[in-house]
């Protein structure tokens, strides 16, 4: 579980670096670090609640596009994430869609990549 948290705070850390639109408001580093961290744990909590049901009412989209609207649904959890770190007072925030979209694939290239870690250890059931 702390392993998916790190792995998300460093996806979105990426995003926040590589894509134009993403901003962190933070000015010292641990600020920016601390942030990252939150914004990771609310990205993590929406797409346990709420990317699921979004998935639900969209399969059979999903499924015409062969899964690319997958990444329409990305970007939309990060516009989401965006919104409800702005509620909450921290300063990372997604300037529209675009930046959403690119954010996420950012995001999902990273975790893919980190999530499949050979330093990971898996335990067999």
């Amino acid at each position: 579980m702390i392993w998916r948290w790190l792995v998300n705070s460093l996806a979105v850390a990426a995003a926040t670096y590589l894509v134009a639109g993403i901003t962190v408001s933070a000015r010292d580093t641990t600020g920016i670090v601390l942030t990252v961290g939150l914004v990771a744990l609310i990205l993590g909590a929406v797409n346990t609640v709420v990317k699921p049901i979004f998935e639900a009412l969209t399969g059979c989209l999903v499924i015409l596009t062969l899964g690319l609207f997958l990444l329409v649904i990305n970007a939309l959890m990060l516009m989401l994430t965006s919104w409800l770190a702005t509620q909450l007072g921290l300063g990372w925030h997604v300037d529209g869609f675009v930046p959403a979209f690119w954010g996420a694939l950012v995001i999902s290239i990273v975790s893919l990549l980190l999530g499949a870690s050979p330093w990971r250890r898996r335990t067999r059931a």
